[in-house]
Parts: C-alpha cells; structure tokens; sequence
C-alpha cells in the first residue's frame, strides 16, 4: 500500500464507473468536477474524502456499496448517469467510426435482478453468503442485495443453509439463485459430486426452505416444482443455472425492440431465424407473432428448454430448434438466404463468425441484441462493410448501477449497394 496521499480534481467518469484524473488515476467513487483527497494504490486511487462534492452526487441507497464489487455509480444523480449508461455505447460506436441515430437509455429495472450469484466461504466456523469487494477475493456478507425482486432478499440465509452439508463454506462455494414464478431455483457448483447421504439432506433443506428446484453443477437434486419464468407462449423452464436476462422487464424490453423491428419490415418478414436463442424468450414470442422460427443454441440444455416450452404452447407457429455451436458452425448463405430476417444474442465475444457469414447473405432484415458494446461494435462494422446500413441502436439498462448496458441494433440490407466478400 502506497503512503502517497494527493489531492485530486477529477476530469470525467471513466467506463467502469471510475472517476478518471487528467493522467488517467481511476479513484472509485468519485464524480467529475470533484476535488477529492486519494491515496494512491498502484493503478487506482482509494478515495479517502470529498472536498468539493458535485451537484450531481446524491446518496448511494444500499448499505454495501463502495464494498461490494457489484453497483459503481449508486453516488450518480439519474439524469447524467443515463447520459453515462447511453455514453458507454455512443463512445463504442464512435472509436469502430459507426454513426447511426442512438435512442434514449430505456430503463429496464423493472422490480430488479431475479438472478443473482452469492458466494459462500467460511467465517469463523460458519458459512456465510455475499458477493465479492471490487477488485478483490475478500468476501462482503450480505443481509440481502436491495437491487434484486424482493423473492431474491432470503437469498443470502438459504445460501447459508445449503452450505452446512456440503462444508459450511470450508470449500469455497458459488450459489447461483433465480426468483421464478414458482419459487426459488437454486444451482451450487464448487463442491463436486454428492454422496447419496448429502442429496438426502439437501433434498430435506430444499423442502424446508420451500424451494423450486436444487441442483448441484447442473445435476438436479430435487424438483419440487418446475421454475418457470415468462408468461403464456413465453412461459419455459431454463435449465439450472442457464442463461436468463437479468430482469423479467429487460427481457420484456428487448423482446419489444426485436417484435417492433420484424413488424416495420417491408416485405412482411414470415420466416426467421433466432441465433444464440437460449431458452427461447425471443423464439416464442416470434412464433406468438405468426412467425416461423428457425432457432440455435449452443447449449443443448437450452435448447430442450425451449422446444419443451414450444410443444406445450397454444398458438404459435413452426418453431425448429437446434443445438449448434455458432461460433464454429455459423448458419451459412444456403441457410441464410431463404430467411425474410435474423436476430442474434450472443455472449459477451460478440457473433464475429456469425456477422461475417451474414454480410455474404441476402437477409434483408438483422437485429442484434447485445451485452457488450465493444464486441457489438466490431460485429456492426462487418455487417456495415457486407452492405447493411445500421438504422439505430437502443441502449437498454437492466444491469443498473452497473458498467454493463444492453443494446439492440436495427440492419437492413441497402439497396444496389455490391457485396464484398470478407476474409
């Protein structure tokens, strides 16, 4: 730990959240325009006090943050922080040189997180459940996480309780939780395989605790009740641990945007293809639209998520999953070629593959869905050089509080513009 202590002014909000200085001293927690007192931690200043607050800094609303690594910008008034939100996507868009008309940040809180991932770790003979301080593998125990749907405040306790038979904690523990319609869906990993005797005893906490679902790595324990999430044509059962939006009204957003886009599309689009689907949000509530839906996933357990939710759907149309890595085995131009439009969601690498083989093809119509800017960006300039022109990107705010912003990017195809074969 350096003695170096400094008094700072603090030049702009840096895209983690950070306060930046002129010569680039990340200081957490601290706002443009303040002059603030630091002690200098290698690349980082540890802010140690406030001389000149900003007018725009208000009071954090949760008792952990500035220990916990998760929110960066509780201290931030709304108004500039959804400039800063829609800022971390206009800045990705201008280094890759992509103009297009940017939307307003759509917030996408909604009741909160219903998934969250508590890690367990023993304290003084006892299990005890939080999340990890920033830039650290020191645990910050939580009561409860304020920014989670209120099914996910026990959280914490029933983390806590799963981790007696399984060490208490002496083996280092992580508890992913989803508040779904049917109760809590609970997947631990870091312990391994179970003894018969420990499942027992998990299978007895589960029914204490009164929980959906139990599983261990993936492996399920118990189901007590199937973890639904969605509703009507939407409604399926991801499978333990599997990917899920962060909010029910992020997801309820993002399908909108996708929705809007395919109904504005002239010819009408009828068939379509939906790529890193997951368990389907986006698939079912295209085939609720009389569409008919060709559907990939890389994860196989994703997939019998949704072909499960889709056989027990009630009007919906022709949806043809198939598990397929996409990043090796992108859809090709014969593939491609006989769809009216494609969406894609892929992780935080992007669809590099995926964009590349859909700038040689004739969709008329692509609507990317994406988590990461950076990523979002490099694919949007394959796609611009292919012949697409990006009409808009919408900032979509579901990890509020946090340096990650969701977005969703309308492409058509222009017209009498020549494709270049990319390499």
């Amino acid at each position: 730990m350096s003695d170096l202590i400094e008094t700072l002014t603090i030049a702009r909000l840096g895209a983690r959240g950070d306060g930046l200085t002129e010569d680039g001293l990340a200081v957490p927690g601290a706002l443009p325009g303040e002059r603030v007192q630091v002690r200098h931690e290698g690349r980082h200043g540890a802010l140690l006090s406030v001389e000149t607050p900003s007018p725009e800094r208000i009071a954090p609303f949760c008792p952990y943050f500035a220990r916990c690594g998760g929110c960066v910008v509780q201290h931030l008034a709304p108004d500039p922080y959804a400039e800063w939100k829609r800022g971390l996507v206009a800045g990705a868009l201008a280094q890759a040189r992509i103009e297009t008309e940017l939307a307003p940040l759509l917030d996408a809180r909604g009741e909160g997180r219903r998934r969250i991932t508590l890690h367990v770790r023993e304290d003084e003979g006892r299990a005890r459940a939080g999340l990890m301080a920033a830039r650290s593998h020191a645990l910050v125990p939580l009561d409860h996480c304020p920014i989670t749907v209120p099914a996910l405040h026990r959280a914490p306790a029933v983390a806590e309780a799963l981790a007696a038979p399984l060490g208490h904690g002496r083996k280092p523990l992580d508890v992913a939780v989803t508040a779904t319609e049917a109760g809590l869906d609970i997947d631990i990993r870091g312990h391994g395989a179970a003894s018969e005797g420990v499942r027992g005893v998990l299978t007895r906490l589960a029914a204490e605790l009164d929980l959906a679902r139990l599983s261990l790595h993936g492996d399920v324990v118990v189901e007590r009740r199937p973890p639904y999430v969605g509703a009507g044509p939407a409604r399926r059962v991801p499978p333990p641990g599997g990917f899920l939006q962060a909010t029910e009204a992020g997801e309820a957003a993002l399908s909108a945007l996708v929705l809007e886009a395919m109904a504005r599309a002239k010819p009408a689009v009828k068939q379509v293809a939906d790529l890193f689907c997951g368990s389907g949000p986006f698939a079912l509530a295209l085939a609720a639209s009389g569409r008919e839906v060709v559907a990939a996933e890389g994860e196989a357990a994703s997939v019998t998520a949704l072909t499960r939710a889709y056989r027990a759907g009630a009007g919906l149309s022709r949806i043809a999953a198939e598990a397929r890595d996409l990043f090796r085995r992108p859809l090709l131009g014969p593939e491609l070629d006989r769809l009216d439009a494609v969406t894609f969601d892929p992780p935080r690498a992007g669809a590099e593959a995926q964009a590349r083989r859909l700038a040689e093809s004739k969709v008329p119509l692509v609507v990317a869905v994406a988590c990461d800017p950076g990523t979002f960006a490099r694919d949007a300039g394959i796609l611009i050089a292919g012949g697409y022109d990006l009409e808009r990107v919408t900032p979509v705010d579901q990890f509020a509080w946090s340096s990650h912003v969701e977005l969703v990017g309308v492409f058509r195809k222009a017209a009498r513009r020549p494709l270049r074969r990319l390499r």
